[in-house]
């Protein structure tokens, strides 16, 4: 008996994978809102059991708008990430990657989306990243970048850039495809 992985399946589990990834994206997004929210308007202890265990107490109370500086960066970070896999998992289930004809107009455009997203992920981790350093220098006490979501900044611009590439390649897949139909 033979066992046979096809692309249908792979896609599948890429399928499932995503909806995991976007779940705890979305929760993680959430749970950071949410304890910005209450933190400010509820109970300024909540700062101390900040989302994912983190202690942003001594930032709290170094400086509030500090605090919903970092905060507001760490949602925007985490909102984009939970946008990227939603756009993966949406591009699954509505089929637009179609293999038989794999350039159509839909993938550069997938594939754009997703490096622009990349790209904004960088810019606001990077920022995050620098607004840590300043708040560091000022003696003020926080949690470490990579446990902010801030950390990898360099490599999501990376990640962006060879996405745009590999965008340009595939809209040019597309033209040469359009020429050679129109040809026909």
């Amino acid at each position: 008996m033979e066992i046979r992985i096809t692309t249908k399946h792979i896609l599948w589990v890429l399928y499932i994978l995503a909806w995991i990834i976007f779940i705890g994206l979305s929760i993680e997004a959430g749970g950071i809102l949410f304890n910005s929210f209450y933190t400010m308007f509820i109970k300024p202890m909540g700062a101390q059991f900040f989302w994912n265990k983190m202690d942003l107490s001594g930032l709290y109370a170094a400086d509030k708008v500090y605090f919903i500086i970092v905060t507001v960066l760490m949602s925007i970070v985490a909102i984009l990430k939970a946008i990227l896999f939603y756009i993966i998992i949406r591009a699954i289930h509505h089929r637009k990657l179609d293999f038989t004809q794999p350039f159509n107009k839909a993938l550069p455009r997938f594939i754009s989306s997703l490096a622009w997203l990349a790209i904004g992920i960088g810019l606001f981790s990077s920022w995050g990243t620098n607004q840590s350093k300043i708040l560091l220098a000022k003696g003020i006490s926080i949690p470490d970048i990579q446990k902010m979501g801030f950390g990898g900044a360099d490599v999501w611009f990376f990640m962006g850039v060879i996405l745009i590439v590999i965008a340009q390649i595939c809209k040019r897949g597309v033209e040469i495809q359009t020429e050679n139909d129109l040809t026909i």
